[in-house]
Parts: C-alpha cells; sequence; structure tokens
C-alpha cells in the first residue's frame, strides 16, 4: 500500500491496536488512542509501567492496525518506535491531548497527572502500511 495513502487514513482516525513484541516473542496488543503528527509519525501517550513500553525499549518494532467504518477496512502500519520524555514531554503531550481531545480545562493539574502517572510520548515511524481500503 502507499504510504501516503496509509497517512491519509491514519490521519483520519485515532483509535487502533498496537502490536509489541514480548520477551518470549508473542504479540502484546494494547488498544490505543492516537494521533499521525506533521511530521508522518504516529504519536501515543503511554506510561513507563505498562508492558508495551518495556516490550517496545526491549525492541522497537511495532505494529498499528487501524480499522475504518466497517471490518473490511483497515491499515497497518510497521515501524519503529521511539520515546520522548525529559526536557519538553509535557509540551510533547499537551499537543498530544489537543490532537486527540481538544483544549484541556486546566493544563496545571493536567501536568501534574502526566508527571505522577509516568507519562511519556512514543513516537512511531510509518516505514510500511498494507491494508485494504474503498
Amino acid at each position: 500500500m502507499d504510504l501516503d495513502r496509509a497517512r491519509a487514513f491514519l490521519a483520519g482516525n485515532h483509535r487502533g491496536i498496537l502490536a509489541t513484541i514480548k520477551r518470549d516473542g508473542r504479540p502484546q496488543l494494547s488498544n490505543i488512542l492516537y494521533f499521525l503528527d506533521d511530521d508522518g509519525r504516529i504519536k501515543i501517550s503511554v506510561t513507563q509501567t505498562r508492558a508495551k513500553t518495556h516490550n517496545l525499549r526491549r525492541d522497537p518494532r511495532a505494529t498499528l492496525h487501524v480499522q475504518g467504518a466497517s471490518p473490511w477496512q483497515y491499515v497497518v502500519t510497521e515501524g519503529t518506535a521511539e520515546f520522548i520524555e525529559g526536557p519538553g514531554v509535557l509540551e510533547a503531550l499537551r499537543r498530544y491531548y489537543r490532537r486527540v481531545s481538544g483544549e484541556h480545562p486546566d493544563w496545571a493539574d493536567y501536568d501534574r497527572a502526566m508527571v505522577a502517572d509516568q507519562r511519556l510520548l512514543l513516537s512511531i515511524s510509518v516505514d510500511y502500511a498494507y491494508g485494504q481500503l474503498p
């Protein structure tokens, strides 16, 4: 599938299933909210303690499945994950929130919650795509 076509589909959606690789080689699946950023990368809010975070730190290969309006309309992307953390992570998480949910009523409260949750932003390249679109 053409990557531009896949990205156009991804840009119109925010829900997907992220697949990472467990230590034993089996897939670990997570329902997630994402957005396709202007840099063409998929952005997902994650916490330090989740299995997907541990899996991607060990093996950065990631697959995202996004279903369309019908069960036969979907795109699957494969790429490499990187983490946005440290200085700048709160601004990156705010951008994520705005793109997925709109404006937050209290950004100071949001920032405190992100720190308490040990949140970071996952950034996944879109290197390969396949699926079925009309």
